[in-house]
């Protein structure tokens, strides 16, 4: 027990281009997940999920609606996920995903980056052994043995959980994210504070001086990669 899941926090100013690039995230993924789920929130759990995370991370809701508006008008966009692993200083890797419409052009960028920064690209499946692909469910106002005797008594198995700072935290198999938040759900009403599929690293490394530097500044290109839509890394910050 206690994987101790840092909550994500804002690395960057959410203003000007910074915000552009949540909202293109945002619309993108609402876009797949309405054309290949249906535009209906009721019938459509993922698109239903994505725009309340959306709404959360205060992206407007023109945004959120023209990208459904897309998918009833019969815009047929053509993205691809892509995901690339990376070796950075001193132990350090990262998991890239991207979402992309020209992958030539995510490769080249992501390039660029490794270049700029002088770490290595890696191939499929050379780092991301090393991590667990998991559902992740935060919330309040439930202790963890009520969450517990909930998920036992819906039949829902989950991979661990734990208490943070008042928060209890769920990790559970991907496909299972619904199933945890309903079983939550059938016993008190609560805001879920977390509530995504992320990949977290079995160990974590320290990295310190110019090894520090050199992966915050790696974090910080592949921030602004347009195609990148979430970095994975096993370095505590």
């Amino acid at each position: 027990m206690g994987r101790a899941y840092e909550v994500r926090k804002a690395s960057i100013q959410k203003t000007g281009a910074a915000r552009g690039k949540i909202y293109s995230m945002y619309a993108k993924e609402i876009y797949l997940a309405a054309k290949n789920g249906g535009t209906s929130t009721e019938a459509n759990a993922s698109l239903k999920r994505l725009i309340e995370r959306a709404k959360k991370e205060q992206v407007p809701s023109d945004i959120i609606k023209r990208a459904i508006d897309k998918v009833n008008s019969g815009v047929d966009d053509s993205y691809v996920s892509a995901t690339y692993e990376m070796f950075g200083p001193s132990g350090s890797t990262l998991i890239v995903d991207c979402l992309t419409d020209n992958l030539n052009r995510s490769v080249s960028d992501l390039r660029a980056v490794v270049n700029k920064c002088h770490i290595k690209m890696g191939a499929i499946g050379s780092v991301s052994y090393n991590y667990d692909n998991l559902c992740i469910v935060g919330f309040k106002g439930i202790n963890e043995e009520d969450a517990l005797n909930a998920l036992i008594e819906n039949g829902v198995d989950i991979d661990d959980i734990e208490t943070q700072d008042d928060m209890v935290v769920i990790y559970g198999a991907p496909q299972d994210l619904f199933k945890i938040k309903d079983a939550i759900s059938s016993i008190k009403e609560v805001e879920f504070e977390l509530d995504e599929i992320s990949k977290l690293p079995k160990e974590k490394v320290i990295l310190q001086g110019e090894d520090l530097e050199t992966f915050k500044k790696v974090l910080q290109l592949l921030d602004d990669v347009e195609d990148v839509q979430q970095v994975y890394h096993n370095v505590e910050l």
